[in-house]
């Protein structure tokens, strides 16, 4: 269990989609940079928000040359339930309901519900209840925070970010202009 940091190289690991198994990190990553964002799972209000948010706007992401790849604490079942086709979204959607990966590394959750939201929380909670999102099923971790690791097809890490607060997440212009 160790942090990832930048210039180090992601360990090349397996992993499920609600569509697909054993798949391989190496094997999906883009020529150029792809983002690994780390969220927490489905059925929270404010991952539904950014997962609707990255999706809206991934021609961003792919007009810088990079790509996306979402892990998640989901189920893979329920997730391709929830998601009903392959093409619900223009990006992977890695499962970890064990938080495996999380636990890994050391994408740990905040150790309260106070120190879960930021100054800007109820704003985005606000914005996706706004777009009609509300809190779906619970699954894995509920204090869980996000993270973002930018990495080069030979699985360097370009960019790490552990957030501090659940809304402590990078947009798709942030991450399309890493991207470039």
């Amino acid at each position: 269990m160790a942090k990832i940091n930048v210039n180090e190289r992601m360990p090349d690991f397996k992993f499920e989609t609600p569509f697909r198994r054993n798949v391989q990190l190496s094997d999906v990553v883009g020529d150029g940079k792809t983002a690994l964002v780390f969220l927490r799972y489905y059925g929270c209000t404010l991952c539904q928000y950014d997962l609707a948010q990255y999706a809206k706007n991934y021609e961003k992401i792919k007009a810088a040359g990079g790509k996306m790849l979402v892990v998640l604490q989901s189920d893979p079942v329920q997730l391709k339930e929830d998601l009903g086709t392959e093409t619900a979204l223009p990006f992977e959607i890695i499962c970890d309901p064990k938080e495996e990966l999380y636990k890994e590394f050391e994408i740990l959750p905040a150790a309260s519900k106070k120190d879960l939201a930021g100054l800007n929380t109820m704003v985005k909670v606000g914005k996706a209840m706004a777009a009609g999102f509300s809190h779906g099923r619970y699954e894995g971790e509920e204090l869980q925070l996000p993270a973002v690791f930018i990495l080069m097809p030979d699985l360097t890490v370009t960019y790490a970010h552990y957030a501090k607060v659940i809304d402590d997440i990078l947009d798709a212009d942030q991450l399309a202009e890493m991207m470039k």
